[in-house]
């Protein structure tokens, strides 16, 4: 019985989740309250406040459950020993792959909507601002190290700091990922971010 009990109340959180998610996208944060969540939901109020605080703790929990696999996927991708020794190559499989998450899972589509054009980070979410700037800096760091093996190598020009084109290669990713995100009929971007990428990693080629 309490089994069962955890069980239903994980379903119950896992629907407040799905419901605040697909009204941030659709609303924008500041738009959307907990009681209208609720309703979404399906459940009362008093259940959502049983399983969060407030507004601000449940976006986070949306965040949280995209960018941790997204965090786990760099480390697996860029980092860790693969099958594919060619460091440029590896940048390029983590970009495009992020790409082929955002075409492919709903809730990572509609999670990075709410993120980048969906929320003002003021008030009660402005220390959200600078967790993103935070995360952002590892993920240079990251992809530098990968272009410091690619330099390693004589992959690229010597003349270029694997510093700086890791911050370049951030830089255009993120661009690429807001356009994406905007291009909801996709004409513009999101047709043509897999080859945007591949150009963006061939121009670093020697």
């Amino acid at each position: 019985m309490v089994r069962k009990t955890k069980e239903d109340a994980e379903i119950t959180r896992q629907r407040i989740i799905k419901a605040a998610r697909e009204l941030f996208s659709q609303n924008g944060v500041s738009k959307t309250s907990l009681e209208k969540i609720a309703k979404h939901a399906g459940v009362t109020r008093g259940a959502v406040y049983w399983h969060f605080e407030n507004k601000t703790a449940l976006f986070h929990i949306m965040r949280e459950q995209v960018f941790l696999p997204f965090i786990d996927r760099i480390d697996d991708t860029l980092l860790a020993s693969t099958s594919e020794k060619n460091p440029l190559k590896r940048i390029e499989n983590f970009l495009l792959a992020t790409i082929h998450t955002l075409n492919e899972d709903q809730a990572t589509r509609q999670t990075y909507e709410v993120l980048m054009i969906k929320c003002e980070y003021v008030d009660e979410l402005a220390d959200v601002l600078q967790q993103i700037l935070i995360n952002c800096s590892d993920i240079v760091e990251k992809i530098e190290q990968v272009y410091q093996d690619a330099h390693r190598q004589h992959l690229i020009n010597s003349n270029h700091s694997p510093a700086d084109l890791a911050m370049d290669t951030h830089l255009f990713f993120g661009g690429l990922l807001h356009m994406w995100v905007k291009d909801i009929e996709g004409k513009r971007f999101r047709n043509h971010a897999e080859a945007l990428v591949k150009t963006h990693i061939n121009l670093r080629q020697r």
